[in-house]
């Protein structure tokens, strides 16, 4: 956490593009809603956020050492988890499409607001070194 973007940004600058990737599989698993057995796919925020900032899950074991092992409940390396149907298909499609809808819809949302308050600092920056 010693990159100056890192305190200018605070945790904005590490959540834009886990943000973007998140919409990106959103929007995937919307494109795919008639695919047959297509498995929607989801990104796991908070543990990918967590562990780009350095920061351990709840309740995992503190890494004190570099030989040290990690949590053994962590999500894959590509921190990809797999969306439970509320209701299975005969095809074996797990999207739901209203459902993916409003998911997309927040995230875009919460990438908004990422990007205005980036855009908020950096125009106050701009302000600082140009004093107008």
């Amino acid at each position: 956490m010693s990159e100056p973007t890192t305190t200018m940004f605070g945790i904005h600058g590490h959540s834009i593009g886990l943000r973007q990737e998140r919409l990106k599989l959103l929007a995937s698993n919307l494109a795919n809603v008639d695919t047959p057995g297509y498995k929607a796919r989801d990104l796991d925020f908070q543990t990918q956020l967590r562990r780009a900032i350095g920061e351990a899950a709840p309740g995992a074991p503190a890494r004190t050492q570099p030989g040290h092992l990690g949590a053994t409940t962590e999500p894959g390396l590509d921190g990809l988890v797999y969306r439970l149907p509320l209701q299975p298909s005969l095809d074996g499609n797990t999207v739901d499409a209203e459902y993916e809808q409003a998911t997309f819809a927040r995230a875009a949302l919460e990438y908004r607001a990422s990007l205005n308050f980036i855009d908020g600092r950096v125009r106050r920056l701009l302000t600082a070194i140009t004093g107008s």
